[in-house]
């Protein structure tokens, strides 16, 4: 008797229909053929697989009990519901099955400050020993439900080997849209990232001679640290100085470095006049009503960029005065950074640096209990600075996103197996000292690519640092399963496509100002044309590639598909649509005698335009 005639007899053949149908069943997505861990990003390298599966689904509700506990739970409710999972209730009590169960456990301090475990059985448990730590819990569930709404039974505990997870921005010239970096935020939870560095300008009620354009509202400000501190991301404000701070004082020149032929320097500060540090920390005292961080980074980096100390002599003098004979101008620059240290300090906040400014050249040296960003490879290497009592955090340049011109290869590093040991210059056999490493992305050639070009580049190399920085550094045979691990997980609930264009392509008349046809562009603007050519913001001052000054006027140029003056976002507003330019940021308006010009939202009303 065959093996089917066998099973037909034993079970009937009802029965042996059913089972071969279970037998046939596709693997969910979440699961392996060899019962390895279910797929997310970071991928999870403590995984025991146990029987059955967890199934989701219209009885489920959110068990929680502490208000740390119910916290946690609204959140995950809220993104629940983002992600097309229903409206999910929150309650107490005992578990019952297909029920999220969310735990806090100070107790279990093996998981550290951030690690978690999640049990996945009749119902689902997440434990963490902090908020955080469970929060964590609910990022890998939200993964696994975004690949169906059964997760196979297993258990995993969850910790990161690096408590800095970052990634940097500089919105320090060219903006970037409040969307943007919300997306940003969200991708960077979902993904285990704790740590956004913004560089960037808030319009400050103290020296209104520096709002020049490039800024952001407190209240805007205010919006994107409630999101970060809603999931977990503290965000870290910038203001570089003494050097690359030409934003804040190109208009007061009474701040700004002379050189031995008497030309001010816009881009550095006079280090050595005590009017330049109480601007700079009431500039601090201003981002403390909108930042909530306990770190705060000012740069320190390139002071020097194109000149060099000789052409200061203020400088060494000063250092002398203050440091004996035998002092360096660079002391001069380590005194400017200790004293804001010791302000820092004294307001709670630790002081975060970039390296370059470290070339062995000194003799008084910064204060110990400073971080150091090592992005640069120079004369005091990583192991060095580790040695001297420093925390490190790998800021390579390797992993540098410029707009407009060098990408971090994500591929090449990932191949590499890449890790935060690899500094520029310097691979350490020991993670010890290495606070975790970032992305960076700078706007050298801020008109080279648009936010929304930026992030098509910047979403594979978040996942890798993601990685990198939690778990084991190569968790696929190849990248192109890497890239597919990420693709199997999707973006963070909340994600916003900010490529969809809201006006179809076609010919319009722009109420009594223009008519012109709109065109969609690849990476989701407009460009909007007429007979006169295409509208454009091209006059001006240029600041990285870029018209930056408020009141410039549109024009109509030569179309050109690579100029990214060219493209428009038109935002949807009550009564018709606002007119954004994709690179300058800065909204459309038309002056009493009809000319069309660009200023940002808070200083001239922008123009609303009736299409038809």
């Amino acid at each position: 008797m065959n093996r089917e005639s066998l099973m037909r007899k034993r079970l009937g053949f009802a029965a042996v229909v059913a089972l071969l149908a279970l037998l046939l069943a596709p693997v969910p997505a979440t699961a392996r053929t060899d019962a390895g861990p279910p797929v997310t990003v970071p991928a999870l390298t403590d995984w025991t697989a146990e029987t059955g599966s967890y199934a989701y689904g219209s009885r489920t509700r959110l068990v929680a009990e502490s208000a740390a506990e119910r916290r946690i739970a609204g959140t995950l409710a809220d993104d629940l519901r983002s992600a097309g999972h229903r409206r999910i209730t929150v309650v107490r009590g005992g578990a019952r099955p297909g029920d999220i169960v969310i735990n806090i456990r100070p107790s279990r301090s093996a998981l550290g400050t951030e690690g978690y475990e999640l049990h996945a059985g009749t119902s689902l448990s997440i434990t963490g020993a902090t908020e955080t730590g469970a929060f964590y819990g609910t990022r890998t569930l939200l993964q696994l439900l975004a690949q169906g709404d059964r997760i196979p039974a297993g258990r995993t505990v969850d910790v990161p080997r690096y408590k800095e997870r970052g990634v940097g921005v500089c919105a320090c010239y060219i903006h970037i849209s409040l969307p943007w970096l919300e997306n940003l935020v969200r991708e960077m939870a979902y993904n285990k990232l704790n740590q956004l560095l913004v560089e960037l300008k808030v319009k400050s009620d103290a020296h209104p001679e520096a709002n020049t354009w490039g800024y952001y509202t407190k209240d805007e400000i205010r919006q994107l640290v409630a999101l970060g501190d809603k999931y977990h991301v503290e965000i870290i404000p910038e203001i570089n100085s003494p050097g690359h701070i030409d934003p804040w004082i190109e208009n007061r020149p009474d701040l700004q470095l002379t050189d031995s032929d008497g030309d001010k320097q816009p881009s550095r500060l006079d280090i050595t006049r005590q009017a330049a540090f109480d601007y700079y920390t009431s500039l601090m005292d201003e981002y403390a009503q909108v930042f909530t961080a306990k770190s705060w980074h000012m740069g320190a980096d390139e002071y020097m960029l194109g000149s060099d100390f000789a052409k200061y002599p203020q400088i060494l003098n000063y250092a002398r005065e203050k440091y004996g004979s035998d002092a360096t101008p660079q002391d001069a620059f380590v005194d400017f950074v200790n004293r804001v240290h010791d302000y820092a300090a004294s307001k709670g906040v630790g002081l975060r640096i970039w390296n370059d400014g470290l070339t062995g050249a000194n003799t008084v040296p910064v204060k110990t209990d400073t971080t150091v960003e090592h992005w640069l490879n120079v004369a005091v290497k990583p192991s060095a600075l580790i040695a001297q009592g420093y925390a490190v955090m790998n800021s390579a340049y390797s992993l540098y996103l410029i707009r407009g011109g060098f990408h971090s290869d994500t591929e090449s590093l990932y191949d590499q197996s890449w890790d935060p040991r690899s500094f520029e210059g310097e691979k350490l056999a020991s993670s010890k000292g290495v606070t975790g490493a970032k992305i960076s992305l700078w706007p050298d050639n801020g008109r080279g690519e648009t936010e929304n070009e930026v992030a098509v580049r910047l979403w594979p190399a978040l996942r890798h640092v993601a990685q990198a920085t939690w778990g084991d550094p190569h968790p696929d045979a190849t990248y192109a399963k890497f890239v597919a691990r990420g693709t199997a997980v999707g973006h963070a609930p909340g994600w916003r496509d900010l490529t969809r264009v809201p006006v179809a392509d076609g010919t319009y008349t722009f109420g009594r100002s223009f008519t012109a046809s709109v065109q969609r562009t690849a990476d989701g603007y407009v460009n909007l044309r007429s007979a006169s050519g295409c509208l454009a913001i091209s006059g001006g001052k240029l600041t990285l590639n870029v018209p930056l000054q408020p009141g410039v006027e549109a024009t109509w140029d030569t179309c050109d598909a690579t100029n990214t003056l060219q493209r428009w976002e038109p935002e949807p507003v009550a009564g018709g649509y606002r007119l954004v330019n994709a690179i300058t940021r800065m909204a459309l308006t038309v002056t009493d005698d009809g000319r069309i010009v660009q200023y940002p939202p808070d200083q001239r009303t922008p123009a609303v335009w009736h299409l038809s």
